[in-house]
């Protein structure tokens, strides 16, 4: 049985994937070094998607077809890089619409002799999750921008001769 996806393959103009004659399609994903590609994955990247997500649709290439790309060509290590941080900037923005969205916070109790609201623990907990993930993972791909601070100051000499390590932790 022939693949349905030489069968069907079309542009993807979201993404800016040219549409390709059925002939030059082989079966199976990209594994052929191709700039429009490459800008795709980066594009969806600083959109906020995942590598994993990205790799997930039958358009693209595997994950290990990225990271060897990633070790075979610099200027698209460095265009991934540049995607990677915008990503960071994105996960920001979402940390402040989950932070700034109390939409269903509340919930309207269904106890007809005590009427009124009661808050929405598992949807509070849930956002807190989806900001902190987000915090944590934009600290990940971009560490100067959104990382934890550690500042190390070595001051000397002191009494003795000795020197002074100081290490502060912010946040």
């Amino acid at each position: 049985m022939p693949s349905s996806r030489a069968a069907t393959h079309r542009a993807d103009p979201l993404y800016g994937l040219p549409e390709r004659p059925l002939e030059a399609m082989s079966a199976g994903r990209p594994s052929t070094y191709d700039q429009a590609v490459i800008d795709a994955i980066c594009s969806r990247l600083a959109a906020g998607e995942s590598l994993r997500a990205i790799c997930k649709d039958d358009a693209m290439p595997a994950s290990s077809t990225v990271f060897l790309w990633l070790k075979d060509h610099p200027e698209f290590s460095e265009q991934y890089a540049r995607a990677r941080e915008a990503q960071a900037d994105t996960l920001a923005d979402e940390i402040l619409e989950i932070a700034d969205d109390a939409s269903n916070d509340w919930m309207m109790k269904n106890d007809p002799d005590n009427p009124g609201w009661l808050a929405n623990q598992e949807h509070i907990q849930r956002s807190r999750l989806r900001v902190d993930s987000r915090k944590w993972y934009a600290g990940k791909v971009a560490p100067k921008k959104y990382g934890d601070r550690i500042d190390t100051t070595v001051r000397g000499p002191g009494e003795n001769g000795e020197h002074k390590v100081e290490v502060t932790w912010s946040e």
